[in-house]
């Protein structure tokens, strides 16, 4: 028996499947645009991250200096430090808690291990933590960092969001002489130097954390 020549069928079906696949093939270039972000580069702990009570300062929010009105006492340049944290789709992470902790302008850290004691900036609270808003941003006023032996000038930072893993890095500056000779940073690709690169400007915001700073840092932490 002889079977139906369905050429022209099959070929008109096949015409009408691709014209009905074109608005989602449309839609591919749309979805792909939506390129995900490079997660924060992570770096060591260091040893003066306070792993207690006992190793923290007796304040722990996210304003390490001490201002009278607009006199600041605290040693070094004041920084408001600013950022958001995102996850790889550019999400804000809202609540994920944000610490830092740097060596004050004498190098020395608020740590029992952090360096000579009678030399430590007791103006300065050299550790703080805060909780990002719905919006994943997060504000710190605290003080430009300066080298410590050994090190280029950093900020460390431990971020921690719900359904992910903690994210633990440092921050440097851009310009810095210092930075190429760091054994840290010198382990960075271009690319991952650039997510970790504080750009200075002159303060200009009303935020309540930017009050008597003379410098002012944006940096996004992707969380992945």
């Amino acid at each position: 028996m002889d079977r139906p020549d369905n050429t022209r069928l099959l070929a008109r079906r096949h015409a009408l499947a691709a014209l009905a696949g074109l608005p989602a093939a449309a839609a591919v270039p749309a979805a792909a645009a939506q390129v995900a972000l490079q997660p924060t580069p992570h770096q060591m702990l260091g040893p003066f991250f306070p792993r207690n009570a006992q190793e923290r300062p007796r304040q722990t929010d996210p304003d390490l200096l001490v201002v009278e009105r607009d006199r600041v006492l605290s040693l070094g340049q004041p920084l408001y430090l600013t950022g958001r944290v995102l996850d790889r789709r550019g999400r804000p992470l809202p609540r994920a808690q944000v610490q830092i902790w740097q060596c004050d302008a004498n190098s020395v850290y608020h740590h029992p291990a952090g360096g000579a004691e009678s030399e430590r900036d007791r103006h300065f609270q050299g550790y703080g933590r805060t909780l990002a808003d719905d919006d994943g941003a997060f504000h710190f006023r605290t003080i430009r960092p300066v080298t410590y032996p050994g090190r280029t000038p950093h900020i460390h930072v431990r971020v921690e969001a719900a359904g992910t893993l903690p994210l633990v890095t440092q921050l440097y500056v851009e310009g810095e002489a210092g930075n190429e000779r760091d054994f840290l940073f010198r382990r960075l690709s271009p690319a991952e130097r650039a997510q970790l690169l504080l750009k200075l400007a002159p303060t200009a915001s009303a935020h309540p954390l930017a009050r008597a700073t003379r410098f002012r840092a944006a940096i996004d932490l992707v969380l992945g």
